[in-house]
């Protein structure tokens, strides 16, 4: 085993990528944004992740995969401490995660300033033919962070990860 202090943040953060989201494996925690710190110590790294939401049934496989994938760079003590204080924000996914989203038919979140509105939720832009005359069907999908929309241009119905503030 080699001492934490060996390792750098971009080390770390490069390791995460490897860690994907047990419901939508094309993103990684890092590109969901529920890694909100890491820190390197002489005997340990923590890293702390926020949940999409409260009740999330993947966080216990996310922190396990964390511990396993960071135990692969030979760190003797991992912690992953899950912060409940901080909400996350759907603002928080990356570019890249957003692609991916579209990229296997998923409707990115809007980004939206200042405070959420419940109204963005109402309309989304269609990830088969880009359309945005569509409607929320069900605000509950398969995930509690998932609504289901219907696409009146394509016909397609299609998922869309939640927009939450």
């Amino acid at each position: 085993m080699k001492p934490a202090t060996m390792l750098t943040h971009e080390m770390v953060y490069a390791a995460l990528e490897d860690v994907h989201d047990p419901e939508i494996p094309v993103l990684s925690i890092v590109d969901m944004g529920i890694v909100t710190d890491v820190t390197i110590s002489d005997s340990r790294v923590a890293v702390t992740i926020t949940p999409t939401f409260v009740g999330c049934p993947a966080l216990d496989a996310i922190r396990t995969a964390i511990a396993h994938r960071l135990s692969a760079l030979s760190i003797a003590n991992v912690e992953v401490i899950v912060d409940y204080a901080t909400p996350w924000s759907s603002n928080r996914l990356s570019e890249r995660g957003r692609q991916a989203l579209a990229e296997i038919g998923f409707a990115p979140p809007p980004r939206f300033e200042g405070e959420f509105e419940p109204d963005i939720l109402l309309n989304a832009q269609c990830p088969y033919c880009g359309s945005s005359h569509t409607v929320l069907r069900s605000p509950f999908g398969p995930a509690l962070c998932r609504a289901i929309y219907y696409c009146n241009d394509c016909h397609q119905a299609f998922e869309q990860f939640k927009a939450i503030g």
